[in-house]
């Protein structure tokens, strides 16, 4: 799961939405920095990233990709599978995708002064121009995938990605649609316990 399905997994509890956004920017002690509440979405997002690398549907779309992409195919369809919320939105949420990644970027950016270094970079360029909702097109999703190619400290091929999902695009979309309701049903129940 990427940023997107992150955010939706998080319900309204914006110390939830805040550390399940943040999360991956946050190594080791660093986690101690955050109140409480912080840490407990942190904590949901470490949750959600081991139910989805588990998941015999995840595992399925990834092992599709492992002769190409190695060991970030995982990565990519963390990707793909944010395409297909984005691409989907209104099967999953009565709030359009613009309204609601309005409001979970006004929430983040109330939060600016205590998120990570690497959220702070990113956060003004992914509200901007809006990636999340931009995931859900092809040519979003393929600008998103060259800019973590980019990124990368060689050469990944991810920025090539958008052709292997267009290749077996139901394929994929079924596995996440199969998969989604899962992860929302598990998420909920942890949700749950913290509550």
């Amino acid at each position: 799961m990427n940023f997107l399905a992150h955010l939706y997994l998080s319900g309204d509890n914006e110390d939830l939405i805040t550390g399940n956004f943040i999360a991956d920017h946050v190594k080791g002690n660093g986690i101690n920095k955050f109140s409480d509440a912080i840490r407990s979405g942190i904590l949901l997002h470490r949750d959600i990233d081991r139910f989805t690398d588990s998941h015999p549907q995840f595992i399925l779309s990834k092992n599709r990709l492992v002769p190409y992409y190695r060991k970030y195919a995982g990565v990519i369809v963390d990707m793909y599978y944010d395409h297909f919320l984005s691409a989907f939105w209104e099967k999953y949420a009565d709030e359009p995708i613009e309204k609601f990644t309005r409001r979970m970027y006004k929430i983040l950016l109330k939060r600016f002064l205590i998120l990570p270094p690497k959220t702070k970079r990113i956060l003004p360029f992914m509200a901007k121009d809006n990636w999340l909702v931009g995931y859900g097109k092809l040519e979003g999703l393929r600008r998103a995938l060259s800019g973590m190619a980019y990124r990368t400290p060689f050469d990944s091929g991810m920025e090539k990605a958008v052709n292997d999902l267009q290749e077996n695009y139901a394929l994929f979309k079924q596995e996440f649609e199969t998969f989604f309701p899962e992860i929302i049903a598990y998420t909920n129940s942890q949700i749950e316990k913290i509550k």
